[in-house]
């Protein structure tokens, strides 16, 4: 008798900015249950539940996961990596890569020189986007001098958003990749605000399975999403979210990361 496995889960929740573009992402979830034959649920998992409860469930089949959190995993207990999406931005340079917009009100006009003096809003952490991306970014410009003052958590690029439209900080960090979705669908979102400039890339967020998840299914998702550029529709749903498709995650490039948040910590002296 052959026992029927439970749906894997699907989960884009890094990305979920708005209604229309997490039904973008489930249409692309939708699309790998049926390319791949693995019976796929796809849930919210929304703020501001923990992110760590979705990455610890046993029952992910491709759920998006910050690069800096999965590098901080012991690789015996990480989840497996599946597959980084590849941006069809100019930031991107055709690599699994993807970098932070450090953004302000699009009408308070300040030279990059000034940024050192203003106040920054960040929004967890365990962010590589809106933590770790600008405290680098600070850390190149300030010459040493200290941060004048922030504000966090924030959550997300919509909590970023809101900060700067209220007037709470001067300049945050959103996801370079967030920003080119709301771009595509929600310029509304983002019309208040200016790009003041672009930090170092660092490796994409990845889609990840659990390790509990049987090897077939696995093998099955990661070949499905590698190989999505090749098809009509897959192409078409990756032109949608602004993707040009999926590569193999280069895990090396993760496992540097840590060493990246702890350089940073040694030049600002601490955490924000």
């Amino acid at each position: 008798m052959t026992t029927r496995l439970s749906p894997a889960i699907a989960c884009s929740r890094m990305y979920n900015l708005s209604p229309k573009i997490s039904g973008l992402w489930d249409r692309l979830f939708h699309w790998l249950s049926s390319q791949s034959g693995i019976d796929i649920e796809v849930i919210l998992h929304a703020a501001p539940a923990p992110l760590s409860e979705l990455w610890s469930r046993p029952d992910m089949g491709a759920v998006f996961m910050c690069g800096f959190p999965f590098s901080r995993v012991a690789a015996a207990e990480r989840p497996v990596p599946l597959a980084a999406p590849v941006s069809l931005a100019d930031w991107a340079k055709g690599q699994p890569v993807y970098a932070s917009h450090i953004v302000a009100a699009r009408d308070k006009l300040f030279a990059e020189a000034d940024l050192a003096t203003l106040r920054w809003g960040w929004t967890v952490r365990d962010s590589q986007s809106g933590y770790n991306a600008p405290r680098e970014f600070f850390a190149e410009i300030a010459n040493g001098r200290s941060v004048r003052e922030t504000t966090g958590p924030l959550l997300n690029p919509r909590g970023v958003v809101e900060a700067i439209r209220t007037g709470a900080i001067d300049v945050g960090a959103i996801d370079a990749y967030a920003y080119q979705l709301l771009e595509l669908h929600e310029p509304d979102m983002i019309a208040p605000l200016r790009i003041v400039a672009t930090t170092r890339p660092a490796p994409f967020p990845l889609l990840v399975a659990a390790r509990q998840q049987p090897s077939e299914r696995i093998n099955a998702l990661q070949a499905a999403l590698l190989e999505a550029h090749r098809s009509p529709e897959g192409h078409d749903i990756l032109s949608s979210l602004g993707l040009a498709g999926f590569a193999k995650p280069d895990i090396a490039a993760y496992d540097r990361l840590p060493a990246r948040a702890k350089a940073i910590d040694d030049l600002l002296g601490g955490p924000w």
